[in-house]
């Protein structure tokens, strides 16, 4: 007992400290941040995360274990449409452009918001927006427009998205300034497996997709993140497992993550954020990352979540 409330109370000041741990590493960062972006670009990891709601940081390391820091990227001040918030960033490289995804305002029927695009020469901005208006600003297949991901496969930009449970598919153009139909002439098509959430991501391994997400309440203890596996992008995804959820002894809510591989190894790192021991406020998130492993049948371990986190990790 006394060990977590010390530990509430130092977290609560926003130090990366953990006690009674040698060498902790998590949170990987200060502050307050959630929804992490993780993205390699060569030999350096950057990391996009939500902030206050106002504008965006990122982070840069070349080992996992030290970053540096680059402050206001983008705003609100800088996004006519976006009046009210930023969050959930996602991050492409494309033609030697630096294209940032977001989720802007709180969209329900007849509101002005949704998902932007903004773009620049580098990884850390500053970035101008690409629209002057949103990508995707209407709720379809009952998925208010959140929580992008863009996962290139085959020379094709897909964006999965959405939350209130839903998520749609969608394909981008090659500018990205807008959406194409997919072969069959749909725009969006719905692939929701069960216990969806919101913050969709995917990946691919030996040949297989591996499409992610957050259920249960982000501002509760239950947070947590879910997987299935398909032989294509477009699913079917038949839930498999939860593979990453609070530890009574460490954190709780842990969800909204993404998933970083070390090219030319089976290495693999899930970046999250997770809320201090005694922590209740919804915006007291702080980003950690941990390793994420498999089974030989090509299934994930369930991870623990630690203080120690993962050391210094060689990138490239």
């Amino acid at each position: 007992m006394k060990k977590q409330l010390l530990f509430s109370l130092v977290a609560g000041l926003g130090l990366l400290f953990c006690p009674m741990v040698a060498n902790a590493q998590n949170p990987v960062f200060d502050g307050w941040n959630a929804d992490p972006e993780a993205v390699l670009f060569g030999d350096t990891c950057w990391v996009y995360p939500t902030v206050n709601g106002k504008r965006f940081d990122c982070f840069a390391s070349t080992n996992l274990k030290d970053w540096t820091k680059y402050e206001d990227i983008i705003s609100v001040n800088t996004v006519s449409w976006a009046e009210r918030c930023l969050w959930a960033p996602a991050m492409v490289r494309k033609d030697n452009k630096y294209y940032l995804f977001f989720s802007a305002n709180d969209v329900h029927e007849g509101e002005i918001g949704g998902i932007g695009v903004a773009v620049s020469d580098k990884p850390q901005g500053p970035f101008e927006d690409l629209l002057g208006h949103p990508l995707i600003p209407n709720i379809v297949n009952g998925a208010q427009p959140i929580d992008q991901y863009v996962f290139l496969d085959n020379g094709e930009y897909y964006m999965y998205y959405g939350g209130w449970g839903h998520c749609n598919i969608v394909r981008l153009k090659d500018d990205f300034t807008g959406i194409k139909p997919f072969d069959d002439g749909e725009m969006y098509k719905e692939i929701t497996p069960e216990k969806y959430v919101e913050g969709p991501f995917m990946f691919k391994r030996n040949g297989r997709y591996y499409f992610m997400w957050s259920e249960g309440s982000w501002t509760g203890p239950d947070y947590s993140v879910s997987y299935a596996i398909s032989d294509s992008p477009f699913g079917p995804f038949r839930r498999e497992a939860k593979i990453l959820q609070q530890d009574p002894e460490v954190a709780t809510g842990a969800g909204h993550h993404s998933v970083i591989n070390i090219p030319g190894t089976d290495d693999y790192y899930i970046v999250y954020h997770r809320r201090p021991l005694g922590h209740t406020e919804a915006g007291h998130r702080h980003v950690c990352i941990d390793k994420m492993e498999f089974l030989e049948d090509g299934t994930i371990k369930p991870v623990k979540i630690t203080f120690e986190g993962v050391g210094a990790v060689k990138l490239k």
